[in-house]
């Protein structure tokens, strides 16, 4: 990690309150909700909605997808701490957000920024744009709404951007989200209308397509309904729905959904067009492996499609040794290329990670902290 960073922590952010025995803090919600912003007709909202959508495309240009950089930020304090419980330090800890390590919070925070720029041109918007939380995974959608989300159950690890709007009196929201890659505005209006978004494609490969549908929840109308379709050739189509509160601003993104995304066991550095297509990056699960055979996934684009290739860490503890192999470090130059990183950047967050992952200690008090937040969400 870079020695000097600029860090960026957004205005009107809160602690949440930290109750024995949980392994997060409790959420915080604003106490007001936020009001819509009002379009006399269609058009009007399409003029904002596309402005909105090219600052959305821009930024998954320019910022990566980085799950990486928090992961080892938080390890290199730890070990400079002294302290010797993981438990005890993640308590204490105070994830940050950094200008270029975005999570989805990250991101979340960085394009309302852009998003203020826009206020000339469509008054109101600056004060009305707002991150919201989501549950993922849920099983239970009637048992999980009415009123605000449980603040006792549950691990809000996803964050979007919000903006409530009436158009020509019928309500709904703008929703944006460039942690899952997603270019476009989705539109989720109450009577499922035009400009009502609906299903659409939000990633196509060879061996699998994902869909994404948002809708009010029939139930209680402060949540949007994100279902998922995954089908990949050969297997029974999988399907998953996550709930979104809309209702009002989420305070923790920061304290609870980053916090909670430190200790989680898959890590990912992944670069994106335009249009949301991860075109570069590597990921890796995080496991303990008592050989230290560790391995991550590395991939970029070529004229054929993606390549992709599994690495092991071991490569790179120590001193990188990929100039020993030219087509691994060919790999690394295009990866790195196409990530917008030098070579001898990709190779010394290898390095750093081929450091932690050999920590078996470490990493084991931080998959029982991740074990221990899946069993707070479970009952979902």
């Amino acid at each position: 990690l870079e020695t000097a960073e600029t860090w960026c922590q957004p205005r009107g952010q809160a602690r949440g309150p930290w109750i024995r025995g949980l392994p997060l803090p409790l959420p915080v919600w604003a106490n007001d909700e936020s009001p819509a912003l009002t379009f006399p007709t269609v058009e009007q909202y399409e003029e904002l909605a596309g402005s909105v959508e090219l600052e959305t495309q821009r930024l998954l240009r320019e910022h990566r997808y980085d799950t990486v950089s928090n992961f080892l930020r938080l390890y290199e304090e730890f070990k400079v701490s002294g302290e010797t419980s993981l438990e005890r330090f993640y308590r204490k800890y105070q994830p940050v957000i950094t200008n270029e390590h975005h999570t989805c919070v990250g991101l979340g925070f960085e394009l309302l920024r852009r998003l203020c720029s826009l206020n000339e041109r469509f008054p109101g918007i600056a004060s009305r744009l707002y991150l919201v939380s989501c549950e993922e995974t849920i099983g239970d959608i009637a048992g999980y709404v009415g009123g605000a989300p449980a603040a006792d159950s549950g691990e809000k690890e996803h964050v979007l951007v919000c903006l409530k709007i009436e158009i020509n009196g019928r309500r709904g929201v703008l929703l944006l989200d460039p942690g899952y890659h997603v270019a476009r505005v989705v539109t989720v209006m109450a009577d499922k209308l035009y400009p009502h978004s609906g299903w659409f494609t939000q990633s196509e490969e060879p061996n699998c397509k994902k869909e994404y549908n948002y809708t009010l929840c029939t139930k209680d109308s402060d949540y949007v309904e994100w279902h998922e379709r995954e089908n990949r050739p050969g297997v029974q189509e999988r399907t998953q729905v996550a709930l979104i509160y809309v209702a009002r601003p989420y305070l923790t993104a920061i304290d609870v959904t980053e916090r909670r995304n430190l200790v989680y066991n898959f890590r990912s550095l992944l670069a994106r067009d335009t249009k949301g297509h991860v075109t570069a990056g590597i990921y890796f699960p995080v496991t303990i492996d008592i050989n230290k055979t560790h391995s991550f996934t590395i991939f970029y684009q070529t004229s054929n499609g993606k390549k992709r290739l599994k690495m092991p860490f071991s490569k790179f503890d120590g001193l990188p040794k990929t100039s020993q192999d030219t087509e691994e470090s060919t790999i690394l130059m295009k990866c790195a290329r196409q990530m917008g990183l030098t070579h001898e950047k990709l190779e010394g967050l290898l390095a750093s990670l081929a450091e932690v992952m050999c920590d078996t200690q470490y990493i084991a008090q931080l998959l029982t902290i991740n074990a221990r937040i899946n069993t707070l969400a479970e009952d979902n």
